[in-house]
């Protein structure tokens, strides 16, 4: 059964970052944070509350769609998956992102994205992340 990650306990997160900086150097092999593909933000104000900025799995992604080199393909379960052969960092893909998440990397201009793999999750101290199973 296909898993998408979720953040539906947003509430319990302190932002110690610690899925960040796993994804990071775990699944992108990067020690920057930068090169995550889960990221933590302050929704700002006099409440220190935090939102997750990931992947939310579109059933139909309109990043793939975009990709006029078939570099992302619709991926079982919602999302896309990167071909990074197929990828010339061209960035119709984070173009075409409705809630602005792809990002490119620097390096490579290949898209950052999320594998609904479950490291952050494994990571979190929290239990503020999830793999919901999707079918």
């Amino acid at each position: 059964m296909p898993k998408v990650l979720t953040a539906a306990q947003m509430g319990k997160c302190i932002g110690c970052y610690s899925c960040v900086l796993a994804c990071a150097r775990e699944v992108m092999r990067d020690f920057s944070p930068a090169a995550a593909a889960i990221s933590i933000k302050t929704r700002g104000g006099y409440q220190t509350k935090f939102t997750a900025d990931l992947c939310r799995a579109c059933a139909e992604p309109p990043c793939a769609a975009a990709c006029r080199y078939q570099a992302l393909v619709p991926r079982e379960g919602g999302g896309a998956r990167l071909l990074p052969e197929k990828c010339v960092g061209c960035g119709e893909c984070a173009q075409a992102c409705p809630i602005n998440y792809l990002r490119l990397r620097p390096d490579t201009r290949r898209p950052i994205m999320c594998r609904h793999c479950g490291v952050c999750v494994r990571f979190c101290p929290h239990g503020v992340l999830e793999l919901k199973e999707v079918g």
